[in-house]
C-alpha cells in the first residue's frame, strides 16, 4: 500500500525537512517511526523541502508498505512514538501513481510579521519586527509578484543546475491580523529562499525602505542587476499551510525534470 501523510510540525528544532546524516530532521525522523512501528525499511518522500527553522501544518508527505495496518490508523499509531514537536493529522491509502511532490497541483505558505515589541510566547513563530508597516503598500508590492514571473531575484541560493527559475503564483495577499501582518501565498512551487525573500521586499516597503515599484522590476531581467536584493527573512516566520491535490493523479513538476531539485522552501 502507499500511504499518504498529513504532518504537522515545529520546525525549530529540526535542521529542515530533508534527512541529512548526523543531523535531525523531520523526513529522518519520520523515516525512523514508520520503522519502528512496521520494522520495514522505507523510503519517506515530501511535498515541499523546508528549511530548518520553518514549520508546517498542512506537509503531505508518502511511502509503500507491505504491513496490514488499516490506512487510518496510521496516525495515531505514529504519532505513540513521535517527539511532541511533529504529529500525524491523517493518514489515508492512494493509488501508486500518487506523488506527494509531483501529484501536488500548489502549495500554500504563510509569513508571520510581529508588528509589536517581541512576544515570547510567539517568538519561535514569528518573525519579531516589533513597529508597525504599511499593509496597503505591502499589498500593491505583492500584486506586481502575482503570475508567472522569473523569480531569480527572489532565491537565497541556486543551485548551479538549476536552469528555469520561473514560478507561476495564483494568490498573494497581505493583512494585518491583530498585532501581526501574515504574508499569504499559492503557487505552484517554490524557489530555495523565495517565500522569505518575497516577504522581506514586502517589509522593506511597509516599512519605507523600498519602493512599490521596485517589487516589479526586480522581476525584469534588464532591471534587478541594477538594484539591491531584498533581504531573506528568518526561516521561523515561514509555515507551509497546505498542499493541495487534484481528484485524478497527475504528474504536474515544474519544468524539466532535471531542474526540479529546488523546490518549495
Amino acid at each position: 500500500m502507499r500511504i499518504k501523510l498529513t504532518v504537522a510540525y515545529d520546525g525549530t528544532d529540526f535542521c529542515g525537512w530533508a534527512a541529512q546524516t548526523g543531523r535531525r530532521t523531520v523526513q529522518g525522523t519520520l523515516t525512523e517511526a514508520v520503522r519502528q512501528v512496521s520494522g520495514e525499511e522505507i523510503e519517506i518522500l515530501g511535498a515541499s523541502r523546508t528549511d530548518s527553522g520553518a514549520h508546517a501544518r498542512g506537509q503531505v508527505c508518502h511511502f509503500d508498505t507491505h504491513v496490514s495496518i488499516p490506512p487510518p490508523k496510521w496516525a495515531s499509531i505514529l504519532n505513540r512514538v513521535l517527539p511532541s514537536d511533529v504529529a500525524v493529522q491523517a493518514s489515508k491509502v492512494e493509488a501508486q501513481t500518487f506523488h506527494s511532490r509531483f501529484s501536488a497541483l500548489d502549495r500554500y505558505y504563510r509569513y508571520r510579521i510581529l508588528t509589536v515589541p517581541r512576544d515570547p510566547h510567539r517568538a519561535r513563530f514569528t518573525h519579531a519586527y516589533g513597529r508597525p508597516l504599511d499593509v496597503a503598500k505591502m499589498q500593491a508590492g505583492a500584486h506586481a509578484l502575482l503570475g508567472e514571473h522569473d523569480f531569480l531575484a527572489f532565491t537565497e541560493e541556486l543551485d548551479p543546475s538549476v536552469e528555469n527559475t520561473r514560478r507561476t503564483l495564483y494568490r498573494f495577499d497581505v493583512s494585518q491580523v491583530r498585532d501581526e501582518v501574515w504574508v499569504d501565498v499559492v503557487g505552484t512551487a517554490f524557489l530555495r529562499g523565495m517565500m522569505r525573500r518575497m516577504s522581506g521586499a514586502l517589509l522593506e516597503v511597509g516599512r519605507g525602505h523600498r519602493p512599490v515599484e521596485e517589487v516589479s522590476r526586480l522581476l525584469d531581467a534588464e532591471e534587478r542587476n541594477r538594484l539591491q536584493w531584498p533581504v531573506v527573512l528568518p526561516a521561523r516566520g515561514l509555515c507551509l499551510m497546505k498542499v493541495r491535490y487534484g481528484r485524478h493523479t497527475r504528474d504536474n513538476r515544474v519544468g524539466d525534470p532535471r531542474t526540479a531539485s529546488i523546490y518549495d522552501v
